[in-house]
């Protein structure tokens, strides 16, 4: 499978008044064409600034620090703006968690649909109309040119999503980056719309990355995965692999914890503590203040990320046996 997009050795830092705050630590991972991929991890873990790296929509003080980001062989971490608008929304596209921050509520869905498309490509309004049809339809819009006169407001949660779906493949992109995609929706809806991104990657051939916190919904629609923790990457590989058989504590306290691992009735369990602050991450693995089989090895050193014995993936902690 060729490589759709490399990701090597990232560091993401962000310039406060005391000193520059590293958000990501020297994190890497591929992607091939078509394939499916989970950034995993609480809430403050990395894996949003991760998904925004890849375009360069950090928010200052953030900036790329060092690493490099490989786009169809070419590298875009240095792109200069005017050549970084034309990547976004085009070849590659995001799906932000909630709709309602995505969509113009004083504009028809037509006018933001139309005004995307001719953004990026030369063509009559009405050839635009024409393809903002066809891709309401492919999202399942019920009556797609009827839609196109309606404001967001107009239309329910799971609708406005698709929508925003729509508007991620008006230029039919290479990379689909998904933040939380079903966050703001119930859970019916939510499975509608991860159906719709498998059919989608499937059918068009697009690489997805999806970014959230859910390792259920992550076993469910992609091939391969990697958790982070505290702005680093603590384990990836086959998502198979990991969900049958993690390594990292953190990794297996995630799965430990999901509703349908526990029997009805029973307790269900969590991980004890909080993520640390960025400002504050404790000596050696950053895990170990939370982690149940923390040793002194674990206080003292970092762990580094590498290859499992006995199996594909890799990890990053000091108990698991290298290969």
């Amino acid at each position: 499978m060729s490589k759709l997009l490399e990701v090597k050795n990232l560091v993401v830092k962000f310039g406060l008044r005391f000193g520059d705050l590293t958000a990501l630590n020297d994190i890497s991972f591929s992607l091939g064409r078509g394939e499916r991929m989970g950034l995993v991890g609480e809430s403050g873990a990395g894996k949003s600034v991760a998904g925004f790296s890849i375009i360069n929509l950090i928010s200052q003080p953030g900036f790329i620090d060092s690493g490099e980001i490989f786009f169809e062989g070419e590298e875009i971490s240095h792109y200069p703006l005017e050549k970084m608008r034309d990547l976004r929304g085009n070849r590659i596209s995001m799906i932000f968690q909630d709709p309602m921050m995505t969509l113009n509520p004083v504009l028809t869905i037509g006018t933001q649909m139309v005004e995307t498309i001719l953004a990026h490509k030369h063509m009559s309004r009405k050839e635009a109309e024409a393809i903002a049809i066809e891709k309401l339809s492919n999202v399942y819009i019920p009556s797609p040119e009827k839609r196109l006169g309606q404001y967001p407001h107009e239309m329910s949660g799971g609708m406005r999503q698709r929508i925003v779906i729509a508007i991620a493949l008006l230029t039919n992109p290479s990379l689909i980056i998904a933040d939380e995609p079903t966050t703001a929706l119930d859970v019916t809806i939510q499975a509608e719309i991860m159906d719709l991104l498998l059919e989608l990657c499937d059918t068009k051939k697009m690489g997805l990355i999806l970014i959230t916190h859910d390792l259920g919904v992550v076993s469910q629609v992609t091939q391969k995965v990697a958790v982070m923790y505290a702005g680093r990457i603590v384990e990836k590989g086959l998502t198979e692999d990991i969900v049958r058989n993690p390594r990292h504590p953190y990794t297996q306290g995630l799965i430990s914890a999901l509703p349908q691992s526990k029997q009805r009735g029973n307790r269900l369990n969590q991980i004890p503590g909080m993520m640390p602050n960025l400002t504050s991450i404790p000596k050696g693995c950053a895990f170990n203040p939370r982690c149940p089989l923390c040793e002194d090895i674990c206080r003292q050193r970092e762990p580094e990320l590498h290859a499992c014995s006995g199996g594909r993936g890799m990890v990053a902690c000091h108990l698991v046996k290298e290969e």
